[in-house]
């Protein structure tokens, strides 16, 4: 089987642009968490957990270079430097470059979020020539993804001011469909409300 190396290619002003990374990664590591936020409601043992969203997944690894070896002895800086630019915020995008990390099977497309440099070999007048990168990818999504349902906290607290209608607003994105929470706590006046109490929220097809 042929060796391949691992890639990142991205754009520049408008130009396709690839770097090869000298030598592959000996493992990388593949992130996915969600976030949740704990509920204080008076008189229970724990605090129920309220989802609040799915973060993007992360990629990370470290990079190996070495020019001492193989490369003359030149700057090992001049290979660093090409991944550390995709730091750099790109003038029309406002953001840094959309990257694409290729090697094999995986296919992971997101923005560079992390870059460690560590140089670790030197030659007598003090030019790097042995170097590791960590790095890290945040995952980028083409686009936002329509829900089917509203997935949303099972409980609210009530602040002072609200009403059902501006709760609905908030959880559902419609102050019209403030009737599921009255029906869902048993309210037969939606006006009553106090602040403190604790309301389920349930999801909407």
């Amino acid at each position: 089987m042929e060796f391949q190396n691992a890639t990142i290619s991205y754009k520049e002003k408008g130009k396709d642009k690839t770097i090869k990374v000298l030598f592959n990664p000996n493992e990388y590591r593949l992130n996915k968490a969600n976030q949740f936020a704990e509920v204080a409601i008076p008189g229970l043992a724990g605090p129920p957990l309220q989802f609040v969203r799915g973060n993007a997944r992360t990629l990370s690894m470290q990079l190996f270079f070495d020019t001492y070896t193989y490369h003359g002895s030149a700057d090992v800086r001049d290979h660093t430097k090409k991944i550390v630019d995709l730091l750099k915020i790109d003038d029309k995008l406002h953001a840094p470059p959309i990257c694409h990390f290729n090697w094999g099977k995986l296919n992971f497309i997101g923005v560079l979020e992390r870059a460690d440099q560590r140089f670790t070999l030197f030659l007598p007048d003090g030019k790097p020539v042995r170097a590791t990168v960590d790095v890290s990818f945040k995952e980028h999504y083409e686009g936002a993804q329509k829900l089917e349902s509203a997935d949303f906290a099972k409980h609210y607290v009530v602040k002072r001011g609200d009403t059902l209608s501006s709760i609905a607003g908030e959880k559902y994105g419609d102050p019209g469909l403030w009737r599921p929470i009255a029906e869902k706590n048993s309210m037969d006046d939606p006006l009553a409300l106090k602040p403190g109490q604790v309301l389920v929220i349930p999801a909407i097809e």
